[in-house]
């Protein structure tokens, strides 16, 4: 565990950058972490951000297929929003945690 400056405050985050307590997220934080993996956030990404955290406070598997579904974004969208491994990162922009589908 370490902490992180985010958002103007010090934060507690894992090894691997995700926040330790989802309630520690504000759009000020995920400008930050968006920073750190190279993005500049967008309107769209923040409604894929607002979809997957209320699908996390709601206790909902939150996958790629789920993100299609919602009509915010497809998926080949999805995958330009949060290049690489989208799920994993829109998580972490997220504040939520590791997706348990991703190594």
């Amino acid at each position: 565990m370490a902490t992180k400056m985010l958002g103007g405050k010090n934060i507690e985050v894992t090894e691997e950058g995700y926040l330790i307590n989802p309630d520690d997220w504000s759009k000020e934080v995920a400008i930050d972490i968006a920073k750190e993996e190279g993005l500049e956030l967008t309107e769209t990404h923040f409604k894929i951000l607002d979809y997957l955290r209320s699908k996390f406070k709601a206790g909902e598997t939150l996958t790629i297929r789920a993100i299609n579904k919602s009509g915010i974004v497809d998926v080949k969208t999805f995958y330009q929003l949060f290049p690489g491994a989208p799920l994993r990162l829109s998580m972490k922009i997220a504040g939520l945690p590791k997706p348990t589908s991703c190594v």
